[in-house]
């Protein structure tokens, strides 16, 4: 079997990268950029550092911004109709992933009009054309969406989120500025870095697992176990670090998939409208005790490379309790909860369900029942 390894056409990493953003756009003729960025980016001037930019360089844009923390299919139905009447020929998406998805959805619906049932994205899509060409900006450390080919959209109605991968929907520039994502509160400089922490460790362990993406696992792993406390205080180097290993974690998961922690973390976001970084990293840890049966010797790796001392000379049920007991320190340590309160014993079966239906669950190490997730949602509580 053949495994298949898909990246940005062009990324920037750097302070002062999102500069690039008009050289690109000029250098491929692109004429008007639709930017996609959500109503607080836009209030705090966030969005403004990348507009000016394109100012400066005399290019035109509109803005959209109906766009939910967990993006809507209402959210990407009004996206397609704006697209249209704006007349722009590229996107550029400024944000985390909910400024992310919904832009790869408008993108994909506008290149494949066929498609414009927005469920109809849902798994793996057999769309033809490669959606409308996005830049994407993030703002903040997490989600790794500039550089993967899944977006989720949460689908009201039902009270579920669903995935859609699509090779089609990569964005074919990725700027990557940790100027962006300085204006970063602590609670979601927290959160969105467990989603990245979540990534790393869960496409790592997934079945899909091979040798270059384990190299890239394993390095964000590092990056973010060392950043990530800085980051939450505001400090440069921290900063900077996260935005390196969630984008490195991306570029590994988002080839080999991810596991049940992220199915059901989706499930949460959907019902109760849990944050997905604070889902990732209550599930995360409770997943891995789950999984350790099934995971090899990869836990001394990640044991060690979240700092774990004498890792070498640990039996296998120690340094898998001490790459669990590092996750679940760091969480606890950037004020990440433990439990829902939110979460109610009668609502179990359909989260359970919802979690076992999701895209991510097949890649887990570890084949989850339904009651298996109850049980394992139930630990929340």
């Amino acid at each position: 079997m053949a495994n298949r390894i898909m990246l940005n056409q062009t990324s920037y990493h750097g302070a002062g990268a999102i500069q690039e953003i008009a050289t690109e756009a000029k250098a491929r003729g692109f004429k008007k950029a639709f930017v996609c960025s959500d109503p607080d980016l836009i209030k705090f001037e966030v969005t403004t550092k990348v507009t000016k930019v394109l100012e400066d360089a005399g290019l035109e844009y509109a803005v959209y911004s109906d766009i939910k923390a967990n993006p809507t299919i209402e959210n990407v139905q009004h996206g397609v109709e704006e697209f249209k009447k704006s007349e722009a020929d590229y996107i550029v998406a400024i944000g985390g992933g909910s400024s992310m998805d919904t832009a790869k959805a408008i993108g994909i619906i506008i290149a494949n009009p066929e498609f414009e049932d927005v469920r109809s994205l849902e798994g793996v899509a057999p769309t033809t054309q490669p959606c409308v060409p996005i830049i994407a900006v993030p703002t903040t450390a997490g989600t790794a969406a500039e550089v993967t080919i899944n977006y989720v959209i949460t689908d009201v109605e039902r009270k579920r989120k669903f995935v859609c991968v699509d090779p089609h929907d990569m964005p074919i520039i990725a700027v990557v500025d940790p100027d962006m994502m300085s204006s970063m509160p602590k609670g979601l400089t927290a959160s969105t870095g467990m989603d990245a922490l979540t990534h790393a460790i869960e496409g790592y362990t997934t079945k899909g697992a091979w040798e270059m993406t384990d190299m890239f696992h394993l390095k964000a792993i590092e990056i973010i176990s060392k950043s990530l406390r800085g980051a939450v205080a505001n400090e440069k180097e921290g900063r900077e670090g996260m935005a390196l290993g969630q984008y490195i974690a991306g570029m590994g998961f988002s080839n080999v998939g991810l596991g049940i922690a992220h199915s059901m973390a989706h499930t949460l976001g959907a019902v109760y409208d849990t944050p997905h970084g604070v889902a990732c990293a209550m599930m995360l840890p409770i997943v891995m005790e789950y999984n350790a049966e099934c995971t090899g010797e990869k836990y001394k790796e990640i044991a060690k490379a979240m700092g774990v001392e004498g890792v070498d000379s640990m039996s296998v049920e120690e340094y898998r309790k001490a790459a669990v007991d590092a996750v679940r320190q760091l969480s606890v340590d950037v004020g990440i909860p433990t439990k829902l309160d939110a979460l109610k014993e009668e609502d179990l079966q359909f989260l359970a369900e919802s979690a076992h239906a999701d895209a991510c669950a097949p890649g887990n190490p570890k084949d989850a029942s339904v009651e298996d997730l109850k049980d394992l949602f139930r630990k929340l509580m």
